[in-house]
C-alpha cells in the first residue's frame, strides 16, 4: 500500500516476540521494505545495518530524497530467513527512531483486487487476461459493475460477478456495498476499469490509497458524452490516458503514469478511440503492477515510483 509521512502503527512494545531460532536450512523468503520518513543522516545505514543483523541479503535498492516536502523514500529487497514477526518487531523500534512509516511484505505475493466497470470491457478485459497469464501480480476476487454487460466476461475469467446498480437514490448503498466487500473479501486495491460513476467524498476517504483510476487525457481536454469526437473535431494531435489515485477532487488524484499517442488529420473517430483504449489499458497495466509490486510511495499530492 501506498505509505505517507505519518508514523507508523506497528507494534513498538519494548519485548522482543519470543520466536524459536533460525533455520538457516530453511530457505530464505524474498522480502519488499518500503518506507518513508523525514530526510536525515544515516537512514540507509541504519536499515541496510538492521537488514545485515537478520541475516538479510540486500537484491534491490532504490531511494529518492525530496528537497521539495523534506521527506526520504526508500524500496529495498532483500532474502532472509529471520521469521516475519521478528523482522516487524525490528523495523517498529526502527521505525520510532526515524519517524518513519514502512510497509513489509513478500515479493511477488498477489494482491487482492477488485475491479470495477460499466459498460466498456478493454481496460477489465486486460487485466484479467494479464493475471490469468502470471504477468500481473494481483488476485481478482470480484468484478463490480453497475451494469450486466461485463458478466459473461467475468464467467469466462472465473471471476465473482457482483451486479451493483447506482441511482441518485441507491448511490449511498451502492457504496455501502462496496466496502462490505472490500472488508468482507480482504481487499488490498481497487481498480475503476472504465468504471463511469463518480465516487464520493467519503468513499476515497474511507479507501484513500487504495482506489487506482484511468481516464482519458486529450492536449486540449475533452469532458462530457463523446471525448474522442470532441477531439476529432478539433483536430487534436495527441490522444493518451492518465492512472492516478482517486480522490474526491474528480480526476485529480496523485497521477502514477501517463502515456500519449500521435495522430493526424487521417484518424477517423473509431480509430481515436481504438488508440485510446489501447494507451489506456497499457497505463493502466503499468499502475496496477507499481501499486501491486509496492514500487509507489505517496509524498502529498505526487508520487514517487521506483521502477
Amino acid at each position: 500500500m501506498p505509505i505517507s509521512g505519518a508514523r507508523s502503527r506497528h507494534r513498538t512494545d519494548t519485548l522482543a516476540p519470543v520466536t524459536p531460532a533460525d533455520d538457516p536450512t530453511s530457505p530464505p523468503v524474498h522480502r519488499v521494505l518500503t518506507l518513508s520518513c523525514p530526510d536525515r543522516p544515516g537512514i540507509v545505514r541504519a536499515v541496510a545495518g538492521l537488514l545485515a543483523d537478520h541475516g538479510g541479503n540486500i537484491t534491490e535498492s532504490q531511494q529518492f530524497g525530496d528537497a521539495d516536502s523534506g521527506l526520504f523514500f526508500m524500496r529495498v529487497q532483500f532474502e532472509a530467513v529471520a521469521p516475519d514477526e521478528v523482522l516487524r518487531w525490528s523495523l517498529a523500534h526502527l521505525a520510532q527512531q526515524f519517524s518513519m512509516t514502512w510497509n513489509l511484505d513478500v515479493v511477488g505475493r498477489p494482491m487482492r483486487t477488485i475491479l470495477m466497470g460499466s459498460t466498456e470491457a478493454h481496460c477489465v478485459n486486460d487485466l484479467a487476461f494479464r493475471q490469468r497469464s502470471e504477468r500481473l501480480p494481483v488476485d481478482i476476487v470480484a468484478l463490480v459493475s453497475n451494469h450486466t454487460a461485463l458478466a459473461e466476461m467475468a464467467e469466462f475469467y472465473g471471476i465473482d460477478f457482483h451486479h451493483v446498480p447506482v441511482t441518485k437514490e441507491t448511490k449511498a448503498e451502492a457504496e455501502a456495498h462496496l466496502l462490505d466487500l472490500v472488508a468482507s473479501l480482504d481487499v488490498e486495491l481497487v481498480v475503476l476499469a472504465r468504471y463511469m460513476q463518480i465516487l464520493s467524498e467519503d468513499l476515497c476517504r474511507a479507501l484513500a490509497g487504495r482506489v487506482i483510476n484511468i481516464h482519458h487525457s486529450f492536449l486540449p481536454s475533452f469532458k462530457g458524452a463523446r471525448p474522442y469526437a470532441q477531439a476529432h473535431a478539433r483536430g487534436v494531435k495527441l490522444i493518451g490516458a492518465t492512472a492516478h489515485y482517486a480522490t474526491a477532487d474528480l480526476d485529480e488524484g496523485p497521477i502514477i503514469e501517463q502515456d500519449v499517442e500521435r495522430v493526424d488529420h487521417a484518424d477517423t473517430v473509431e480509430e481515436l478511440r481504438a488508440m485510446g483504449q489501447d494507451v489506456e489499458r497499457r497505463v493502466l497495466a503499468r499502475a496496477v503492477r507499481w501499486h501491486a509490486e509496492h514500487r509507489i510511495l505517496l509524498n502529498g499530492h505526487r508520487t514517487v515510483i521506483f521502477r
